[in-house]
């Protein structure tokens, strides 16, 4: 019975110790961890990080808490280590698709966020070792990219450190860190067309490439941004074709011929175009007609707006098409004919305000497109 007893202290004293966790608490220093997160066009982009405060130590921020350039932080194994870009543990910026940074290609994935700071001038590093615990053990051959920026002085006080995004455009951002009096700001890109194109790709490969529409789109993206334009003349034979997936309508036909068009191909386009035309609803056939007003071809637009009136007569989208078509052709009097049928039929007070409008410009030989 003794012996039992001892072994069952000896193998709870062994177990216990490796159970052993230390409890959650705040972080280090009342270091407050935070995120800040973005999308720019369809690239997700998150920051991980610990905001450290100034705490009454103005002017002893740069050059002196962090030090200028590559330091020795007399720990580790680095001899020559940049700054960690907050508190604690690495500060780690993620990308969810291939970006360029100030111009210059960085991959996807993970990465410590580090940065060189010196007066004129600060080096923002981007390194694959996003697990370590600051840049004690920092290793430059571990950088994934270099570059090069301006640090901006500012007027306002940041107290404690922070991330945010600023200056936005569809297929770009800038990433500022701040703290004190002073800004790192770093410019962050994205290929827009092409990788939403090989965003399109990965997803025609799901449940959603079942869908004829969803190659349409696909296609459309690609006449529009004129990319991987033989590519998408294939994805529009299977949106027409593909087996469980193809069908002959306006939508998959129309979109073949838009290929086509792009590929200087244009006989094929127009008779494919004849052939998708009959199929087309109401709506179908007027956006085509507003499709080739703004593509600046009146005579096909009047064309379809003519034959959707033949199909849908005397209601309010094709009377209206009648009244767009004509006046694009020169053909006023035809067209405020149509408009002051429209009027009739206008379906809201702020449709018949603008239709009065139109009116009022045809009678004085004016274009309404």
């Amino acid at each position: 019975m003794k012996n039992k007893f001892r072994l069952m202290i000896i193998l709870l004293t062994a177990v216990f110790p490796a159970l052993a966790q230390d409890l959650t608490t705040v972080p280090d220093g009342g270091n407050k961890k935070a995120s800040v997160s973005e999308r720019i066009g369809i690239t997700d982009v998150s920051l991980h990080y610990d905001r450290p405060a100034v705490k009454g130590r103005e002017g002893k921020i740069w050059g002196q808490l962090v030090a200028y350039g590559f330091s020795d932080p007399g720990f580790g194994t680095s001899k020559a280590a940049p700054w960690r870009a907050g508190a604690n543990e690495n500060t780690t910026i993620n990308f969810s698709t291939d970006v360029q940074v100030e111009g210059k290609p960085l991959a996807a994935g993970t990465y410590a966020l580090f940065i060189a700071v010196e007066e004129q001038q600060a080096t923002v590093i981007f390194s694959k070792n996003a697990t370590s615990w600051g840049s004690f053990f920092y290793d430059p051959k571990e950088d994934a990219l270099r570059v090069t920026v301006k640090p901006v002085a500012t007027t306002e006080k940041t107290e404690r450190l922070k991330y945010e995004f600023s200056d936005e455009t569809e297929n770009s951002a800038t990433i500022s860190l701040s703290w004190e009096f002073l800004r790192i700001p770093f410019r962050v890109a994205v290929d827009l067309p092409n990788t939403q194109w090989d965003s399109f790709q990965k997803e025609l490969r799901s449940n959603k490439g079942f869908n004829a529409n969803a190659w349409v789109q696909a296609i459309n993206f690609a006449v529009a941004n004129n990319i991987h334009l033989e590519e998408a003349l294939q994805m529009s034979n299977y949106a027409i074709n593909g087996v469980f997936v193809g069908q002959k309508n306006f939508k998959t036909l129309s979109a073949k011929a838009a290929v086509l068009k792009k590929l200087n191909r244009n006989p094929e386009a127009e008779a494919l175009m004849k052939e998708a035309l009959p199929m087309a609803t109401m709506q179908e056939l007027h956006t085509y007609g507003r499709q080739m007003l703004a593509a600046k071809q009146p005579a096909v637009a009047l064309e379809a707006f003519q034959l959707n009136a033949k199909k849908n007569p005397n209601v309010f989208t094709t009377n209206m098409g009648l009244a767009r078509g004509y006046s694009a052709n020169g053909d006023f009097k035809n067209a405020a004919k149509y408009a002051k049928a429209a009027l009739l039929q206008a379906p809201d007070a702020q449709n018949k305000t603008a239709i009065e409008g139109y009116i009022k410009s045809l009678e004085a030989g004016k274009d309404i497109n």
